[in-house]
């Protein structure tokens, strides 16, 4: 009984971490939450691999994409270490790896392992798709929600597209033409 309640302790300071921190920006939460000696064995570019380190990444992202929000899809718990994949959602409106604000809206994917001992986060060992997120930043369009791809007949072969944008809504909507062949 006592393990179970030491890790969902656990995976509720990740989660406040988390949903607190990261997706509204409480920095008086951040200082109780990270420990004095906080490690971080896969430090971001620009930061350091210490809770000063993580401290800035954070500041960094909620200036890069003021709307900066998470949706945690799921977390699992080893002892003391946490780990969670969740998505992260924002509109790049501040300056983000040397790339000026687009407006555009960004989304990627993270899995991070947090180890939590006595309330406080110490190490953390994490992946994201930084490689989506760049793509984004720097060539892709932003597409709605309701847009789809084109579905493709068996033996179809997609020769070509156009694409032309417009405003609806006040946003830039991307509208793809494509030609088609039968095989």
């Amino acid at each position: 009984m006592g393990n179970k309640k030491l890790s969902d302790d656990a995976k509720a300071v990740v989660r406040r971490n988390t949903e607190e921190v990261q997706s509204h920006g409480n920095f008086h939460l951040f200082e109780e939450l990270f420990a004095d000696d906080f490690v971080d064995h896969t430090p971001q570019p620009n930061t350091t691999p210490d809770k000063d380190g993580v401290r800035k990444l954070y500041h960094v992202l909620r200036g890069a994409f003021p709307d900066f929000h998470a949706d945690i899809h799921w977390q699992a718990v080893d002892g003391d270490l946490v780990t969670t994949y969740k998505t992260y959602h924002g509109t790049h409106a501040g300056s983000f790896l040397g790339v000026a604000p687009t407006g555009r809206l960004i989304h990627f994917e993270t899995v991070d392992a947090m180890r939590v001992r006595n309330g406080k986060i110490t190490e953390h060992w994490g992946v994201a798709n930084l490689f989506s997120l760049m793509h984004q930043l720097s060539h892709a369009q932003p597409k709605l929600a309701t847009e789809r791809a084109p579905r493709m007949q068996s033996g179809e072969v997609l020769l070509g597209e156009a694409a032309h944008l417009h405003q609806r809504d006040g946003q830039r909507v991307t509208q793809c033409h494509h030609q088609r062949r039968r095989g």
